[in-house]
């Protein structure tokens, strides 16, 4: 069980409570994790800046990098969350599934960015050359691969703070990964 509370509106600096009228405007709610930000005068606002920063990256091709980090980094909130965005970004939960696996059958490319992202979380940073070569060999740019790295490290944020603070999931539960024991 938690030990930290999700802030309400009421609980946050003023800075904060902006964003949070920001949020339910948007989406219609304060995403759990994004209000744990706001125990900081400074995280959330950060957070967003970073999160929302341009990048070569579209939206979909971001979500295959933030399942397959989230996967490696087990964080059931992030894996909700982007279970729930990537199928508003066109997969399906088969695909969502194997996103997380590191690995998309249905797209070349995807599966490049795919491997890349976990191998990166996986060896913390120590990526394989032939992942890189693999990732670069489908048409990714050194450009994308700097931005992937950076996603890598904005999804593994949240997904840590998830570890930690173990906030409430919000978003519909994501469907459990198989796994087949050697």
């Amino acid at each position: 069980m938690s030990t930290f509370n999700v802030p309400t509106r009421e609980e946050v600096s003023a800075n904060n409570q902006a964003i949070f009228d920001n949020l339910e405007n948007a989406l219609g709610f304060v995403p759990n994790l994004y209000a744990t930000y706001a125990h900081s005068e400074n995280a959330l606002t950060n957070y967003l800046a970073l999160s929302n920063a341009k990048t070569s990256l579209n939206a979909k091709q971001k979500e295959v990098v933030n399942l397959a980090v989230s996967q490696v980094n087990n964080c059931t909130y992030c894996l909700a969350a982007h279970t729930a965005i990537g199928k508003m970004n066109g997969f399906t939960e088969e695909q969502i599934l194997e996103l997380r696996n590191g690995e998309a059958s249905f797209d070349e490319k995807l599966d490049a960015l795919a491997r890349l992202a976990k191998n990166i979380t996986e060896n913390r940073g120590a990526t394989d050359a032939t992942v890189v070569e693999n990732f670069l060999s489908q048409g990714w740019t050194k450009e994308n691969l700097v931005d992937t790295i950076v996603l890598v490290g904005d999804k593994t944020i949240s997904n840590y703070l998830h570890k930690t603070t173990n906030v409430a999931i919000d978003f519909p539960e994501a469907q459990a990964l198989e796994t087949t024991e050697v």
